[in-house]
């Protein structure tokens, strides 16, 4: 009886974690069943958001295309190799970047800080590009009140949420292709529309500007704000790879949603900003496409904001696991998520977007980094440290100073650097300065500590193919 009672019980968890997409713990061997292209196509979601296109036309406009097209080559090879790193440690130990915290040199609890913020950012995202959606449609209903629009398609994204990645993936498999012909359309008009800049669009330097130099700078600060999402992104999806799938996918999921979403879109940015001299692409997408630029709006808002609600709420869904117990599973989160987003809507957060963008960007490559130092340098190198991932609280510390001390460390230098407090230059680099002092005092305090507050105790048994190898 006791034993039918556990069977019931584990089965009873099983499903629990199934619903949840696995938030609370690694995905089990048999769960890791996807391809490198599905996954890969799942994360195109957020490559394909017009934010790449707006960050294109604002660049370009403000600081020149060639330092524009430069700083977006920094920017693939940057988050590329970062999200290689990351998409490999999760597919290899099945969870993502929450979970591989816990025992990547946080601790439970502090991996608890990494969660919650992390989680407010994708909700914060998701309120930005609602916004965009939001604006573009109510240019065609201008008599409708925007709040009306901003509940509507706020609420959209809770059920095209609800089945978790299996959903997922068959929307966006399903969406990619309508998406390609818009995309592809308003490439096509763009030739044939009056242009109001008439010179060469990628040779375009407003007055004063040259190449290289601060404006260079300004063109990598504002890429060095989303760079650490993309790459830390890829965990939430890659942990359900392909065991054989596993190194070319890694690639493949670091690199071609970087290349497509600040070399494509950006590149695509560039172009339509300069030719028609605006930085919103909401004014020159319905230019080109009409009441089909808001259905291209629609369908690409949609398709990010469904990949930020569900990173949110598994994040969500870890925080309030190891602060407070609560388990209501990852559905509820979803609500949360989406009411959340809906409110910072409504309370107009894009007129905050820069003080945030700023904080978030020092923040999340600071983590990236420490994940990807951890790993490589303090697991594999210097043999500190499990070579494994464990989730758990029963065989962790709740605080690891290693990680803890060093995000607190460099997001404070890295804020105030990025506040302009240690000069241009700092100011400009703020980001990528946080992450190299981060990925420095990760590797000090794990010599200084010697490992000691990796594990309480071992796990009995660990997967050799869960194993860094």
């Amino acid at each position: 009886m006791k034993s039918e009672k556990k069977t019931m019980n584990e089965f009873t968890d099983l499903n629990e974690d199934v619903e949840s997409d696995y938030s609370l713990d690694r995905v089990p061997r048999e769960e890791r069943n996807k391809s490198w292209l599905s996954i890969t196509n799942i994360t195109f979601g957020i490559a394909t958001a017009i934010f790449y296109f707006q960050m294109g036309s604002v660049m370009a406009l403000s600081y020149g295309a060639i330092n524009a097209m430069i700083s977006s080559v920094y920017a693939i090879v940057v988050a590329g190799v970062l999200g290689t790193v990351i998409a490999y440690l999760s597919a290899k130990s099945g969870m993502n970047v929450n979970l591989l915290s816990r025992g990547g040199g946080f601790g439970y609890v502090g991996s608890s800080l990494t969660s919650l913020i992390y989680a407010s950012n994708f909700i914060m995202y998701c309120a930005f590009e609602g916004l965009i959606l939001v604006s573009a449609v109510h240019h065609f209903f201008p008599t409708l009140p925007k709040w009306i629009f901003i509940i509507v398609f706020g609420s959209i994204v809770i059920p095209l949420n609800w089945f978790g990645i299996e959903q997922l993936d068959k929307l966006q498999k399903w969406s990619m292709p309508v998406f390609m012909v818009f995309l592809i359309a308003a490439i096509v008009i763009s030739f044939y529309k009056p242009a109001v800049y008439a010179g060469s669009v990628f040779s375009y330097m407003p007055e004063g500007v040259t190449i290289g130099g601060t404006a260079l700078l300004m063109c990598i600060g504002m890429h060095n704000g989303i760079m650490g999402l993309t790459a830390l992104l890829a965990s939430d999806y890659a942990r359900f790879l392909k065991p054989k799938d596993i190194k070319i996918g890694s690639v493949m999921i670091g690199f071609i949603p970087q290349i497509f979403c600040f070399g494509v879109m950006g590149g695509l940015g560039i172009w339509f900003g300069v030719r028609f001299m605006e930085p919103d692409p909401g004014v020159y997408i319905v230019l080109l496409l009409g009441i089909g630029g808001a259905l291209f709006t629609m369908l690409t808002q949609i398709r990010i904001n469904v990949t930020n609600i569900y990173s949110s709420s598994l994040s969500l869904s870890n925080f309030f696991e190891n602060m407070f117990r609560f388990t209501p599973g990852r559905r509820f989160w979803v609500v949360v998520s989406g009411i959340s987003a809906i409110l910072l809507m409504l309370g107009n957060i894009v007129d905050h977007l820069d003080t945030m963008m700023t904080f978030q960007g020092v923040f999340l490559l600071s983590w990236a980094a420490i994940l990807v130092t951890d790993a490589l340098v303090v697991k594999k190198l210097l043999k500190i440290g499990p070579n494994y991932y464990v989730a758990r609280q029963e065989y962790l510390y709740k605080w690891n100073p290693v990680g803890v001390a060093s995000l607190l460390a460099a997001s404070l230098l890295g804020t105030l650097a990025a506040l302009g407090y240690m000069g241009i230059f700092l100011e400009s680099t703020a980001a990528f300065f946080a992450a190299l002092l981060a990925a420095i005092l990760t590797v000090v305090l794990a010599i200084f500590t010697k490992g000691k507050y990796y594990l309480r105790r071992q796990p009995e048994h660990i997967h050799e193919q869960d194993r860094l190898t």
